[in-house]
């Protein structure tokens, strides 16, 4: 008696155990974004969404808030630090509010093409994601936001020019604003968010941003100048609490950062065309390109290299730095383009 007792203890247990399994809820991952609603980034994003529900089979369920609606991307790191989201999707000024080490992407051309970054950022994956876990974070994947230029209110063909008009900086680093006071710069420390309102109000007068980014935008109304040398690529990255990831199944776990592979693809094959077909449409509404001649171009060379100097330690972790330097420079001694 007691052993048929035990039997249906038993199978009872299972059953309910199942009945538990079949009706649990689905973890929700609260991901936020300053990708504007309709955008490429936020398609991927978008994309991606459908892609977890049906890889996952429901288990796991991303919710998308576009838009800057969470605020600005510091706002959004701490909103993931007290549990109100579990991931955003963020420039390289997000992922600094986690670590200092993604200055190294801030960096005026540091970089000379989209090959010499992916280079780099291969050799620097793997000590870039130890510190951000050292943090609470685990990232996903890498995001491109496109090549950024200087978008200015009046020309600008030298760096004298530039000196004098108002640039914005992103709210947050008191050293980076410093940094730019050192260089005899005029920062404006504004969040992303306010960008508008300062260009509206003249509060800024310049700002880096890629042309895909001011196309969707529409800032480039306000700043009708482009200075065609570029500053750099604009990188970010996809990113999630580790509390959240390892809620995830392992199974599951992989199946997102499929996902998140497909989409890194998809926006480093993607974005340089479209940064390009931008600036040909901006070009038809008014945007006037600004070229250097030589000898302002290597004005600001000049100006950047010693730009470097001082952002190596004050902003960007020496180490990170130098990491930095050397991949880039063996990249280009590998490929025959000498090393500045």
């Amino acid at each position: 008696m007691r052993a048929r007792a035990n039997a249906l203890l038993v199978v009872w247990t299972l059953l309910f155990v199942s009945a538990v399994r079949v009706g649990a809820e689905p973890q929700v991952i609260k991901l936020a974004t300053l990708a504007p609603e309709g955008s490429v980034w936020h398609k991927v994003l978008k994309d991606m969404e459908a892609d977890w529900a049906r890889e996952t089979e429901g288990r796991v369920v991303l919710r998308i808030y576009p838009g800057g609606v969470a605020g600005s991307e510091p706002d959004m790191v701490r909103k993931i630090r007290i549990g109100q989201l579990q991931a955003a999707a963020v420039t390289s000024a997000g992922m600094t509010a986690i670590d200092d080490a993604f200055q190294v992407f801030g960096i005026p051309m540091f970089f000379q093409s989209y090959d010499e970054l992916f280079h780099v950022l291969d050799r620097m994956e793997p000590a870039l994601g130890k510190r951000l876990e050292a943090k609470g974070f685990v990232l996903l994947n890498w995001g491109f936001g496109g090549w950024a230029h200087f978008f200015t209110r009046e020309p600008v063909s030298s760096v004298a020019d530039l000196k004098r008009l108002k640039i914005f900086v992103p709210a947050g680093d008191d050293r980076a604003v410093q940094v730019w006071k050192s260089s005899s710069f005029r920062p404006v420390a504004l969040a992303e968010t306010d960008i508008l309102t300062g260009l509206q109000t003249r509060m800024i007068d310049a700002l880096p941003i890629p042309p895909l980014a001011a196309l969707y935008l529409q800032w480039f109304r306000q700043t009708p100048y482009m200075v065609h040398g570029g500053l750099g690529p604009l990188v970010g990255g996809l990113v999630i609490s580790r509390p959240a990831w390892d809620k995830i199944g392992a199974a599951d776990r992989a199946r997102i950062l499929a996902s998140c592979q497909r989409a890194e693809r998809r926006l480093e094959e993607g974005i340089p065309k479209q940064d390009t077909a931008a600036v040909h449409e901006m070009e038809q509404r008014g945007l006037k390109v600004v070229r250097l001649d030589p000898k302002s171009a290597a004005e600001w060379q000049a100006e950047a290299a010693s730009f470097a100097q001082r952002m190596r330690g004050a902003t960007v972790p020496p180490e990170v730095f130098d990491l930095a330097l050397r991949e880039r420079n063996a990249y280009r001694r590998a490929s025959g383009g000498g090393v500045r």
